[in-house]
């Protein structure tokens, strides 16, 4: 994997302008802050960020995928002003779940997520480097 930065922009903090991969591409569908039974344990924001990063985690695991494939994240929000008041907490859980790896991002404000009680979904795109080998 290599990140893109062109010469002269400012180093983004927290996310990677771009990313070039090659490998096997492996595409995560948005996952919300519930368990693996579909129930919520908190309403937090923060807190749902760490349930969903853990859920994606564990579907990148079927693949034989790690967190620093991770190449692409996109997060849904409900309210930008509360994920950047979460900010601290969204990134001590960041680094515990993904470690110091920071792909490409994009966060965008939505008026809804299908769940009612989702306050944030974010879906992964990741390229495991070398021939697919996990349930083949």
């Amino acid at each position: 994997m290599k990140i893109l930065q062109p010469p002269g922009w400012p180093r983004p903090r927290g996310y990677a302008n771009g990313v070039a991969a090659r490998g096997t591409t492996v595409y995560v569908s948005g996952m919300i802050g519930w368990d693996s039974q579909g129930q919520f344990h908190t309403d937090d924001f923060a807190g749902q960020t760490r349930q969903a990063l853990q859920n994606i985690v564990a579907v990148l695991a079927e693949a034989g995928a790690r967190p620093e494939h991770i190449v692409r994240m996109t997060w849904y929000v409900l309210d930008k002003r509360e994920y950047v008041a979460a900010w601290p907490d969204i990134g001590r859980a960041y680094r515990d779940i993904i470690g110091a790896h920071y792909p490409a991002m994009t966060a965008v404000q939505v008026a809804g997520l299908i769940e009612d009680r989702a306050r944030v979904e974010i879906e992964v795109t990741a390229v495991v480097p070398g021939p697919y080998s996990a349930g083949e």
